[in-house]
C-alpha cells in the first residue's frame, strides 16, 4: 500500500493517477474540507499534516509514503511553520512509528536548514530529520516548475497579449523543469535501489534564462512579446510577494543541470519547454 500526501495538488494528483493506472495499492491522505474523487479503487483516509493521530492512521498497513504537501497554496492556519516544517516531521514520525519502509519527500532545489528563504529552510529541516528517521527514504529536488512560476510569470502575460514583467535583468539560466518530468523521477524511484537514501536533483533538459523563455514563447506564438523590467528590491505592483522574492532569489545566481545521467539512471526523458507548450498550450495565435 502506497500512501500519498497532496493528492489533490497538481504534482500529487499526477502520481496518484498514474500509481493507480501501474495497479499499484493507494491510499491517498485527504483533509476533511478537501475530499476529491479517486476512483473506486482508492482508498481515502481524512487527516491533516497539523493532526498527528490522524497521521498514525492513515499510515498504518502502509508500506511507501510519496508526500508532495505543502503551504504555498493554502492560508489560515497552513503555513510555513505549521505544514512545510511541523506537519511533515508529523508524517515523518507517523510513517517512522507505524514502521513504513520507504518514504519519499518532494523537496525543492536549494533546500536548506541554514536557508534565508523560510520554504527552503523547513524543507531542508524535513529532509534532515527524515535521514534521522531510520526509514529508507529518497529526497527529490525539482528546479524551479515549468507548470507554475514559468507559466505564471511568462505564459499567462503572453498567452493574454499583456507585458511580462521580469524582475532584474532575466539572464540567469535555470534548468526549468515540468510537473510531469518530476512524477516521472518519483514513481521511478519508487522502487529504484539507486535513489535509496539519496536526494534526487531532478531539472528540465535545456537551461534557460528567463529572457531565453520569452523568445520560446515569442517563437510560439508568432508574435513579440513586451517585457517590462523592475530592479532588483523594488516592488512589482499586481504580483504575489511570495513570487516577488522567488523571482528576486533566482536572479542571484544560476542552476544549469546536466541530467543526461540522470535520465539514463531513471528512465525519464526531459521535457524542454517548446514541447511542454505543444503538449498544452491550444489554440494560440
Amino acid at each position: 500500500m502506497i500512501l500519498v500526501a497532496g493528492a489533490t495538488g497538481k504534482l500529487g494528483g499526477l502520481i496518484t493517477q498514474q500509481l493507480i493506472q501501474q495497479g499499484e495499492p493507494v491510499r491517498v491522505l485527504v483533509r476533511p474540507d478537501a475530499v476529491g474523487n479517486f476512483g473506486p479503487t482508492t482508498e481515502v483516509a481524512l487527516g491533516d499534516l497539523k493532526d498527528p493521530a490522524s497521521l498514525r492512521e492513515a499510515c498504518k498497513g502502509v508500506d511507501a509514503v510519496i508526500t508532495t504537501a505543502n503551504s504555498t497554496a493554502r492560508g489560515g492556519a497552513d503555513t510555513i511553520e505549521s505544514v512545510d516544517l511541523m506537519g511533515n516531521r508529523n508524517l515523518v514520525d507517523a510513517a517512522a512509528a507505524e514502521r513504513v519502509g520507504r518514504f519519499i519527500f518532494i523537496s525543492s532545489l536549494g533546500a536548506d536548514p541554514a536557508s534565508t528563504m523560510p520554504l527552503l529552510q523547513a524543507k531542508g529541516e524535513t529532509e534532515m530529520h527524515l535521514a534521522e528517521s531510520g526509514m529508507v527514504w529518497t529526497s527529490i529536488q525539482p528546479n524551479v516548475y515549468i507548470d507554475l512560476l514559468v507559466m505564471g510569470v511568462v505564459g499567462g502575460p503572453a498567452l493574454s497579449g499583456t507585458p511580462v514583467t521580469l524582475v532584474g535583468s532575466g539572464e540567469r539560466r535555470h534548468s526549468f523543469v515540468a510537473v510531469s518530468d518530476v512524477a516521472a523521477y518519483t514513481l521511478a524511484a519508487l522502487h529504484s535501489r539507486a535513489s535509496e537514501n539519496q536526494t534526487v536533483r531532478v531539472g528540465g533538459p535545456e537551461p534557460l534564462s528567463w529572457r531565453d523563455v520569452v523568445a520560446t514563447f515569442e517563437q510560439f506564438l508568432g508574435r513579440p512579446v513586451e517585457v517590462r523590467t523592475v530592479p532588483l528590491g523594488e516592488p512589482v505592483p499586481g504580483m504575489p510577494e511570495f513570487i516577488v522574492q522567488l523571482l528576486t532569489a533566482l536572479e542571484t545566481y544560476d542552476s544549469p543541470m546536466d541530467m543526461t545521467g540522470m535520465a539514463e539512471t531513471y528512465g525519464v526523458k526531459g521535457t524542454s519547454l517548446r514541447e511542454f507548450l505543444d503538449a498544452t498550450v491550444q489554440h494560440v495565435g
